[in-house]
């Protein structure tokens, strides 16, 4: 049973019977990985109160071919990110990174996604009150493009025409794209120019400045449902919601 040593980010953790969990990690260099940390619910377990949601370190795994769920022989804490759990809107909009990447990502290297999700719940957790909601938005559609699902804002899905800088779209979430005006027949949600300017922004990790976040939201969920969640909107985004209504 080969032994792996590398960069892991935790994002889901759950009970095991009476002493143990079971870790979903984001691991730099082998994707996502299920990994049982026998023990770590004991009182004098050696992991202490290390293994939560959201933690980053060094994780040796006991991987065996052919098995779902490896075993956690060691983790040696990096940062423990603390202040996501401080902060109702912050703890949900790092469990909606956690939870889209849990439903598409593999079991493959993939260091460019580690490192961008890393990046972002750094942000998440260390950005001003007032500047946390945009870096989420941000972040979810940058994550949703690394993933390989990012929308075709450049031109129309239908007759594949470019628009004009100025010219207004509309966005067809069953499609993954836009369409313009002519081919849309008034289907699909209605797209400015300077949301698709924005949109795009937020796509290529570039932080927007705005009012209010709430349209890009409601295209994120639409979009996530069609061509992720299989029908479903995630539960992470409903209670990014929820938090932001209370703040």
């Amino acid at each position: 049973m080969p032994i792996v040593t590398d960069a892991a980010l935790i994002l889901q953790v759950y009970p095991y019977s009476e002493t143990s969990k079971i870790l979903r990690l984001l691991t730099r260099g082998h994707g996502l990985r299920s990994a049982m940390a026998r023990g770590a619910l004991r009182p004098r377990s050696r992991y202490g109160g290390v293994l939560e949601p959201f933690t980053q370190g060094t994780a040796t795994l006991f991987v065996k071919d052919n098995r779902e769920l490896q075993t956690l022989s060691g983790f040696d804490l990096e940062r423990s990110r603390q202040r996501l759990g401080d902060d109702l809107v912050r703890f949900a909009a790092a469990s909606l990174l956690a939870e889209v990447v849990l439903l598409t990502g593999a079991e493959v290297s993939d260091p460019a996604l580690y490192d961008g999700v890393v990046s972002w719940l750094d942000r998440i957790e260390s950005s001003a009150v007032e500047e946390v909601e945009g870096h989420a938005v941000t972040a979810a559609w940058s994550l949703v493009g690394a993933l390989g699902f990012a929308p075709d804002l450049d031109r129309c899905l239908r007759c594949g025409r470019e628009p004009g800088p100025d010219e207004a779209t509309r966005f067809d979430s069953t499609g993954g794209g836009i369409l313009c005006d002519a081919c849309a027949a008034g289907a699909g949600i209605q797209l400015p120019p300077h949301a698709r300017a924005a949109l795009a922004a937020m796509g290529r990790g570039e932080l927007v400045a705005l009012d209010r976040y709430a349209a890009y939201w409601t295209l994120l969920d639409r979009f996530l449902t069609y061509h992720v969640t299989e029908g479903r909107s995630l539960r992470s985004l409903a209670f990014l919601g929820e938090a932001l209504e209370r703040r």
